[in-house]
């Protein structure tokens, strides 16, 4: 999570518009500054080995390296940096498999200023930005067959009968406020027990425990 004093993001577009846009943008706002504008994805590496990131802004198709391949790349480093995918997302059929991939949200290319700021923000502390309409549109596009919803539910079992009541929470969209008043537990408990089932279930974010749970059909 990062020191939401100061925010270092990284912009990965292959579009120099865009790029230049984003920077613009995202150096006035208070408390972001942009370390980096890269115009592919094989030049992350390079970049988080250089800089201290804590956000990615990622463009998904791009060149030389791809946003997905980019963002697995950033997510199993050490000290991993938030990714948010940039996306058109009407055109744009390969959202589910960046957030598999690690990703933590993502943002259309067309969204206003203050909301880009805001979801940089968001994602820097730790909360996915996936609106409840845009998730349920995600979610149609999940091709989850027998293999998948078995792999899942088996992956689920796993965990406590707690920590499944916590992880099916965080895939509802809760936050820890939310969880620790829901279930009647401390925050600091909630995110020991976060910490534990991404452990158990090899996931890096709470994106991607929604995405198990609605594999194994539980939302």
């Amino acid at each position: 999570m990062a020191d939401l004093t100061e925010i270092r993001v990284v912009i990965v577009d292959d579009d120099p518009l865009v790029r230049a846009g984003l920077t613009m943008m995202l150096d006035g706002a208070a408390g972001i500054t942009v370390t980096a504008a890269l115009s592919d994805g094989d030049e992350v590496p390079a970049a988080l080995d250089r800089h201290h990131v804590d956000v990615i802004l990622m463009d998904i198709r791009m060149p030389r390296v791809n946003g997905i391949t980019a963002t697995r790349r950033a997510r199993r480093r050490a000290h991993p940096p938030e990714v948010i995918v940039l996306t058109t997302f009407d055109t744009d059929e390969h959202v589910v498999r960046a957030l598999r991939a690690g990703a933590g949200g993502f943002l259309l290319k067309d969204t206003p200023p203050d909301r880009i700021a805001a979801a940089v923000r968001a994602v820097a502390a730790g909360e996915p930005i996936l609106s409840p309409s845009v998730t349920r549109r995600l979610m149609l596009q999940v091709a989850s067959g027998a293999d998948a919803y078995d792999q899942a539910r088996a992956a689920l079992a796993t965990l406590s009968p707690r920590e499944r009541e916590v992880a099916l929470a965080l895939a509802g969209g809760a936050t820890n406020a939310q969880i620790a008043a829901a279930l009647a537990m401390s925050v600091a408990t909630v995110k020991a027990h976060i910490t534990h089932i991404l452990t158990k279930l090899g996931l890096n974010n709470r994106t991607q425990v929604a995405m198990l749970a609605h594999d194994a059909g539980l939302i």
